[in-house]
């Protein structure tokens, strides 16, 4: 029987993945980094303004779908998530689906 062997987790570093989706690309790339490592460090080490020709400065972003800020400090784990500005309104949309069925017969 063979048995494999995981290696040791290194305390001064930290793996993270960096996601973007556009309806039809998406972007996830796994990192290790430095632990102390801010969101903005993983943002910048993903290469992925380069490589989907976005300014992820002007975008929104988070961990694990809670928004934080640029200077927030990941931990092992973590996944950065950017987000594209919303189309609609999810309120307006709602209303606008409900006046829809109002009119139809």
């Amino acid at each position: 029987m063979y048995c494999m062997a995981e290696e040791a987790p290194n305390p001064a570093r930290i793996r993270v993945e960096v996601a973007w989706a556009e309806p039809r690309r998406q972007f996830l790339r796994a990192l290790e980094l430095p632990a102390g490592a801010t969101l903005a460090d993983a943002i910048a080490a993903s290469g992925i303004e380069a490589e989907c020709g976005i300014d992820a400065s002007a975008l929104d972003s988070g961990i694990w779908s809670t928004p934080a800020s640029r200077d927030t400090h990941l931990r092992d784990g973590d996944r950065v998530e950017l987000y594209r500005p919303l189309q609609v309104d999810p309120k307006e949309a709602r209303r606008r689906r409900a006046a829809a069925r109002k009119h139809q017969p």
